[in-house]
């Protein structure tokens, strides 16, 4: 088994036919889900993607990624959202979150476009003086305001190195396969374009070419990602909780949603994991907060936060509970040896392994927290492999969606994410917008507090 869903550390929270008591609630929402019958089912041809990608693209994907390979020494993936944070997630959970500092064949991946910090664009600027680059702009539509400006100033950059002509050929698109800004200028410059699908989005997007050309230049295998992937969706096809895994998953966060526990902590014990939360944070964030209802999303990375939030979490509010990923298999290991002066008195650890350290730490944990008040669901996952990786993307993809339809809201849409953008486009003069500014202008200066003026 790829994962594995252990609820060792849960069970005394609930009721013995609570789980049981969720079969029906949860064969509605699997229906929803598998008949279309949902609310967002548009957005739902992530479910079957394993088996029915494009492979004339996916060709063309291995192959762009063997030219960047080959030709530059810096690939920078421009976009926000699920369109970087899956791709990072995984070739830091496949490599080392000090993937760009280890020595290796491949390119140094950075991430840009996720944030409008002058001082973080302006470095990877400076990072990029001698070096070869090439570009990934990933927007469906080319207009978001973080990924767009990024692609400006380091479109002016490419082309300042290398020339307008080398600077296309170092330019590649992952975009709408027909429509949209981006989309029209790469067909007119000449770009190479990828298709982000009309019917995954964005934060379901990873296994599309948004995160499998970047994830490919590291290096990693996406045909064994995808082979994960389908294992998970053979795995996972059943409508029965009490032998589908990822349903149960599902279910119990709902059911200790109702009972109070408001946050879901996901913890890890790896920091190679920790973007991999990021991603997870976005795609159950978005999915369930909104209607007033959702189960708060955080992250941690155990035993290092447990220096800095074990307080809070083995006796503060009683409103979270964790789920812990746990991978079985570390990717590299280390032995500990006996010193001949015991000074730090570790001497009883010699000759174990440091993962063997980090599980009892798991396992101490996990029992304190439990006696705690805070229940604790594990997911095991067998190691850092493709193939694992692929079956935990679609794992969680699918368990978000049912836990979703479970809580009653559409776990496909996003309409929150549209308040900032409209004010800030006021804000900044957006044609289109000046009414909207006024009003703007108006309430931050009503609720400016006026300097004191100075003695004398």
């Amino acid at each position: 088994m790829l994962i594995e869903v252990d609820m060792q550390h849960v069970s005394r929270f609930l009721g013995k036919q609570e789980l049981a008591a969720m079969a029906p609630q949860v064969q509605s929402a699997h229906e929803q889900l598998h008949t279309g019958a949902g609310l967002g089912s548009e957005f739902t041809g992530w479910l079957d993607l394993p088996i029915r990608y494009d492979r004339e693209e996916f060709a063309r994907i291995q192959a762009a990624a063997a030219r960047i390979q080959a030709d530059s020494d810096i690939l920078i993936v421009i976009g926000i959202g699920g369109s970087y944070l899956g791709a990072r997630a995984a070739v830091e959970f496949l490599h080392s979150d000090a993937y760009n500092a280890l020595p290796k064949s491949t390119p140094d991946i950075y991430f840009a476009g996720n944030t409008l910090s002058p001082s973080a664009l302006a470095e990877l600027v400076l990072l990029c003086k001698g070096k070869r680059v090439s570009l990934n702009m990933i927007s469906k539509s080319g207009t978001t305001t973080e990924p767009a400006v990024a692609f400006r100033v380091l479109k002016e950059m490419l082309e300042e190195q290398c020339g307008k002509e080398e600077a296309r050929r170092r330019i590649i698109c992952t975009t709408d396969r027909c429509k949209g800004t981006l989309k029209q200028l790469a067909d007119r410059e000449g770009y190479e374009t990828f298709v982000v699908p009309d019917d995954v989005g964005g934060r379901y997007s990873v296994l599309t070419a948004v995160g499998l050309l970047p994830i490919a230049v590291s290096g990693a295998d996406i045909s064994a990602l995808m082979e994960g992937a389908v294992w998970a969706r053979e795995t996972y096809r059943h409508a029965d909780v009490q032998a589908n895994a990822c349903y149960q998953y599902a279910a119990v966060r709902n059911l200790l949603y109702r009972k109070g526990k408001e946050i879901e902590l996901l913890v890890s014990y790896e920091p190679r994991f920790a973007m991999m939360s990021e991603w997870w944070k976005q795609l159950y964030g978005e999915s369930e907060g909104k209607d007033q209802k959702g189960i708060f999303p955080a992250s941690a990375v155990f035993s290092t936060d447990l220096h800095s939030m074990g307080q809070y979490i083995q006796d503060g509010r009683r409103h979270l509970f964790e789920t812990i990923v746990l991978v079985e298999k570390p990717a590299r290991e280390i032995t500990l040896a006996e010193e001949q002066e015991d000074i730090d008195g570790l001497n009883f650890l010699a000759g174990k392994t440091l993962s063997y350290v980090n599980h009892r730490a798991f396992e101490g944990t996990a029992l304190a927290h439990e006696d705690g008040g805070v229940p604790s669901l594990v997911i095991r996952v067998e190691d850092f492999s493709e193939r694992s990786l692929g079956a935990l993307i679609y794992f969680f993809e699918k368990a978000c969606a049912v836990s979703g339809y479970l809580l009653g809201v559409n776990p496909f849409d996003q309409p929150g994410v549209e308040s900032y953008k409209k004010n800030m486009f006021a804000l900044l003069g957006k044609p289109g917008y000046e009414t909207q500014r006024q009003a703007l202008q108006a309430r931050l200066q009503k609720n400016c507090v006026p300097a004191k003026p100075a003695d004398g």
